[in-house]
């Protein structure tokens, strides 16, 4: 396992976590609305943020094996500050557009308006969605620091 985790043990826990935060979308998505949809593993939105798992696990193990104190660091958390801003502000508002534009296309097909396919709503993440991604990402690096030691 050391060896593996040598490789590159910061790119090992950023796609371990994003991957994690995109698998277990599904059995929120079940539990939720009592059906499956597999198509979560590969979407962006929902709960957790997988951007926000993938930024934290990053910059958190950067500090775990080279020092808090260090400049690589603090450009990973600057850059995992900017994304987790990035999914709950701009992608969550460009979501609440989509909803209100699909109300719209609805409104309009009742008249017999053809010709425009929905759009995705589910863009962006509520702050709890970003910060359950950042534990998520926090505990993958926590937890490939401790068994590549």
């Amino acid at each position: 396992m050391r060896e593996i985790i040598a490789i590159n043990p910061v790119l090992l826990a950023a796609l371990l976590s994003w991957f994690l935060a995109q698998a277990v979308k599904i059995p929120i998505y079940y539990f939720q609305n009592g059906k499956w949809n597999f198509a979560l593993i590969v979407a962006s939105g929902g709960m957790p943020s997988s951007h926000s798992a993938l930024v934290s696990a990053t910059s958190y193990l950067i500090g775990l094996l080279y020092g808090f104190d260090t400049p690589l660091f603090a450009v990973a958390t600057v850059t995992a500050l900017i994304v987790i801003h990035d999914a709950t502000g701009v992608r969550r508002e460009a979501g609440r557009q989509a909803i209100a534009i699909n109300s719209i296309i609805e409104d309009l097909a009742r008249g017999k308006f053809a010709g425009q396919e929905k759009l995705r709503e589910m863009l962006g993440h509520t702050p709890l969605e970003a910060f359950s991604g950042m534990f998520l990402g926090l505990g993958v690096a926590q937890l490939i620091w401790f068994l590549g030691r």
